[in-house]
């Protein structure tokens, strides 16, 4: 009898090492996916600055596009349509830009009378060039691929400013010995953006 308790005592004993055992085989790929995942979070980390850049860029180009398929008057409009969600005032910045361009070609280049810059400051960004053509008939130039010029020189600045941020944020990638490509691979795969 006492044999009999002896042997199921020991099957007892020998049914809790196997669970015991079964769990620990369980848990421990749970440890390396949670390290997997940290090591994963410290290289999405690093790439987070890039990536805010490269959306901005996104942003930029698709703005130039739109600078540069549609008529001056409507611009602010088409920026509007296609940025809903942005909090910018497209017409007040595009008249800004238009402003300060124009300063320029008055004060430092001097080839334009100061005249224009006022009449500029005093009209809404989609009336400007006719505003200019009705004042200035006899003008040999071309007001709205001057003014188109200045908005394309504006977006083109800004996104050579981003190519040149991102460029930045990959070189310290590299400098950790890293390749820009696989921490960005690994980036959108811990925020699910591809896999």
């Amino acid at each position: 009898m006492e044999n009999k308790e002896t042997k199921r005592y020991m099957e007892l004993q020998m049914e809790e090492l196997k669970a015991t055992l079964d769990d620990k085989e369980q848990k421990a790929p749970a440890k390396d996916d949670s390290r997997y995942n940290k090591k994963n979070a410290e290289l999405a980390k690093l790439y987070e600055d890039a990536a805010e850049y490269e959306e901005d860029l996104k942003g930029f180009q698709d703005e130039l596009e739109i600078v540069l398929s549609n008529s001056l008057e409507n611009i602010a409009q088409a920026l509007i349509n296609k940025f809903p969600n942005e909090e910018r005032d497209y017409a007040k910045e595009l008249q800004t830009i238009l402003e300060m361009g124009w300063t320029h070609l008055v004060t430092v280049e001097k080839t334009h009378p100061q005249e224009q810059l006022d009449i500029i400051k005093t009209t809404e960004f989609g009336g400007v060039v006719n505003k200019l053509k009705n004042n200035y008939p006899e003008y040999e130039g071309d007001f709205e691929a001057e003014i188109r010029a200045l908005l394309v020189k504006r977006w083109e600045n800004l996104i050579a400013i981003k190519k040149e941020h991102i460029k930045e944020e990959h070189t310290e990638i590299k400098i950790r010995g890293l390749k820009p490509n696989y921490v960005q691979r690994i980036y959108e795969q811990f925020h699910g953006i591809k896999q």
